[in-house]
């Protein structure tokens, strides 16, 4: 799995015009998946990503309670070596990269997170302050 993680003052999605997820100072993370991936790894990454020192202080979100913005990415795979259209090919399929996102939350959540998501398999808006600016690739 792979992770693009923020650091953010806030952060929101909205879908159809209707937010459906929104944080203040916390971590915004983009999520993807590949069919290699595994809800092992799924909470691995969530254990990397809630005791990431980041914050301010060089503290991580378990210290702090900073709340998470979960993002489903599966463009987060793309291809750009060939061409000018990105190949997908890396990415899993939504139907199994939809519970592993899920797994991910979840696993985020058992550590004490709290946690908003996106909506999967929809048009989403999301909209970020990153602060720092920190961003960071995370792969497990």
């Amino acid at each position: 799995m792979r992770a693009v993680v923020q650091t953010v003052s806030r952060a929101s999605v909205t879908v159809d015009g209707t937010v459906v997820g929104a944080i203040a100072d916390g971590l915004l993370v983009l999520v993807g998946a590949t069919t290699a991936d595994s809800p092992q790894r799924a909470e691995q990454l969530a254990r990397k990503v809630w005791h990431l020192r980041i914050l301010d202080g060089e503290r991580s979100a378990s210290e702090t309670g900073a709340p998470v913005l979960v993002i489903s990415q599966f463009t987060l795979y793309a291809d750009t070596r060939k061409g000018r259209r990105p190949s997908w090919s890396a990415a899993a399929p939504a139907e199994t990269a939809e519970p592993l996102v899920e797994a991910f939350a979840a696993a985020l959540r058992d550590l004490g997170a709290d946690v908003e998501t996106g909506r999967f398999r929809a048009y989403m808006l999301v909209e970020s302050v990153n602060v720092g600016p920190q961003t960071l690739l995370l792969e497990v």
